[in-house]
This record gives C-alpha cells, sequence and structure tokens, in this order.
C-alpha cells in the first residue's frame, strides 16, 4: 500500500484520540468551573459580598432563573403556553441525525429516489468519511 495512506490513516487516528482527550479535559474543566462557582457564590453570599474587583474583573453576585419542563409535562406545558398566548416560546425541531437517518429508509424503500412529499423539504448530500475502530488482530 501507499505511505500516504498509512500516514493520512496515523494522522486520523491521532487527531481523533486528541478530540477525545480534549473533550474529556473539556468536561473536567466544566466541572471544576462548577465546583468553584458553587464555592464563590457561597463565600460572596456568607460575607455579604456583592461585588468585587480583582486583576482587573468584576465578580458580581447574581441570581439565573433556570426552568424546564416537568418530566411527562412537556406537551401539556407547550400547550398551557399556547392557549395563554406563549406560542411563540414553543419550536418543533427534529434532531439532524434521525432526519437523516428516516430520509435514507425513504428512499431506499422508494427505488432510491426521494418520495415525492418530501421534495423541496429537505437538502441531501452524501459525504465520504473513514470510520476508524479497533483492529480484533494485530
Amino acid at each position: 500500500m501507499d505511505n500516504t495512506l498509512f500516514e493520512l490513516a496515523d494522522e486520523l487516528k491521532c487527531l481523533r484520540e486528541k478530540k477525545a482527550a480534549l473533550e474529556d479535559e473539556l468536561k473536567e474543566i466544566n466541572a471544576k468551573i462548577d465546583d468553584t462557582d458553587y464555592k464563590l457564590t457561597n463565600a460572596m453570599a456568607d460575607s455579604e459580598t456583592q461585588n468585587f474587583t480583582r486583576s482587573g474583573t468584576m465578580f458580581c453576585l447574581m441570581n439565573k432563573t433556570h426552568a424546564s419542563a416537568v418530566k411527562g409535562m412537556k406537551d401539556d406545558l407547550y400547550a398551557a403556553l399556547k392557549a395563554n398566548g406563549y406560542g411563540d416560546l414553543v419550536y418543533e425541531t427534529v434532531n439532524a441525525n434521525s432526519l437523516s437517518s428516516f430520509v435514507k429508509e425513504q428512499i431506499e424503500e422508494h427505488d432510491d429516489e426521494l418520495p415525492r412529499w418530501l421534495e423541496g423539504l429537505v437538502n441531501i448530500y452524501e459525504k465520504a468519511t473513514v470510520s476508524v475502530r479497533k483492529s480484533t488482530r494485530q
């Protein structure tokens, strides 16, 4: 085989491993950020410090409101928002991977043609890529 093939394969493997390592590191950093933010928030609240400046950066104690639908009540929440004039908050979405799988199945089931009812509604493109897995044999 061509050495270029092996060099590119080695580079792709290395880059994917580096990406995975960086994603793991990012998860760790985000966890440390959350922990440090929690500790600083408590320290500021305990000392009744609303804000302070350190090394040219201002730190302000704030309260943020976060909300999410109660488990199993998302459809009811959406209906209530719509019924009370807040329907503009509700967005219908389709997972991109699920849509791609569905469209691929539809094309296969319709003699390699996109069904007419989907024409003009979906963009389709093919992308060649390389799958990388550990070999079972060395």
